[in-house]
């Protein structure tokens, strides 16, 4: 009986020393330096790939913000051709001619004229030359006008600042004279002013092109 206990008391020794030989070695295993390199290796590792996507990213978007701006010079680019290849129309023509073209495209009754007529006409002339009762033209005028009677006409003088003033004087005179100074002073009275809306350059060159200058 007495060996019995002596054995059972040596195996829980045993079973103890075991235990706490165990949890030592284990202990040793987690805070040896193999065990703390390999832990480390895992965390460079994560942190190499985690900086190598980023490097990517950045790399990424400063590709893409150097193609916004190639895309955006390039749509500067072409807008500047456009302006001014529009500008060049009217570059071959004075500003007189261009001028007369906007002045009879706003203004003329007949858009599809064979030749647009320009005559300068100066101050002092008077408004119907075969009447003795005619009054003249305070200040230096343009008649505008076609081929034919049915095309019209447009007489006026310039402003300077894009309006001109618009008398209503016929182009042949029919009627009854002499008329009277009155009816020739109302006519120069009752001017209009008119903005002049520069219209688009293809349409005014091609008037241009008509224009035929009078003596």
């Amino acid at each position: 009986m007495k060996m019995t206990k002596i054995l059972i008391y040596l195996g829980i020794v045993l079973a103890v020393f075991t235990g706490c030989s165990n949890d030592t070695n284990e202990e040793a295993e987690a805070d040896s330096p193999q065990a703390n390199d390999e832990s480390g290796s895992q965390d460079q590792a994560a942190g190499d790939k985690e900086k190598d996507e980023s490097a990517s990213e950045q790399e990424a978007s400063t590709k893409e913000n150097e193609q916004n701006l190639k895309d955006s010079a390039s749509t500067d680019g072409a807008d500047s051709n456009s302006s001014k290849e529009k500008k060049d129309i009217l570059a071959p023509y004075s500003n007189e001619q261009i001028e007369y073209a906007r002045v009879w495209r706003q203004l003329g009754p007949n858009q599809e004229v064979e030749e647009l007529n320009v005559r300068h006409i100066p101050a002092g002339t008077k408004l119907n030359a075969k009447d003795d009762t005619s009054t003249v033209y305070p200040e230096d005028v343009i008649q505008l006008s076609g081929v034919r009677l049915v095309d019209g006409s447009v007489t006026y003088s310039g402003n300077g600042d894009g309006t001109i003033n618009v008398y209503d004087i016929p182009l042949r005179w029919d009627g009854v004279y002499p008329a009277g100074e009155k009816f020739y002073n109302d006519l120069l009275e009752n001017n209009e002013q008119i903005a002049i809306d520069p219209g688009k350059d293809k349409e005014i060159a091609e008037l241009i092109k008509r224009i035929q200058m009078q003596n």
